[in-house]
């Protein structure tokens, strides 16, 4: 079965006010499976509550962080990007936070010159045992992308309108 023209619309977060639903955030987490992935699991296991909004991708550490994975996600209609690890001097891999760090700042300085929001992507450390800052950094980053809607700047931007 097909999908109706309306219910793609309504993918791309256009067109919401006359289908009388309302938007939600497209977030993706892009988080270490050592740290932060462990912390999110104790959040489920815990059954703590958070907003559903966010798709996890697993990687195995912050170090090993693309930040073009960062470009394709919001490509594809991200809204907000969390990348996330183990906490500094913590690291399975022993410097990939640290090589994460690096790299995040030569990026972020890069996206700030081209105009960027850089509220829609967030950076965090969270262990192992922090499912609850998991939960507070989801529910948190969340509600700054509600607020401020739909990522259509990033898609004009790109296509140059």
């Amino acid at each position: 079965m097909s999908e109706s023209p309306q219910s793609e619309t309504q993918k791309d977060g256009a067109g919401l006010e006359e289908a009388g639903t309302s938007w939600e955030p497209r977030i993706v987490a892009f988080i270490c499976n050592w740290c932060t992935y462990t912390g999110a699991d104790l959040a489920g296991t815990s059954r703590m509550k958070y907003p559903p909004n966010v798709r996890v991708i697993k990687i195995p550490c912050t170090g090993r962080f693309d930040p073009l994975f960062m470009i394709k996600a919001f490509e594809r209609g991200a809204d907000g990007v969390l990348v996330s690890g183990c906490h500094p001097g913590d690291c399975h891999y022993t410097a990939g936070n640290y090589n994460a760090r690096r790299k995040y700042t030569v990026f972020k300085s890069l996206l700030e010159t081209l105009g960027m929001d850089m509220d829609r992507i967030w950076f965090s450390w969270i262990s192992a045992s922090e499912g609850g800052k998991w939960v507070d950094t989801i529910q948190k980053f969340t509600g700054v992308i509600r607020e401020k809607g739909p990522f259509q700047e990033y898609r004009e931007m790109i296509d140059g309108g």
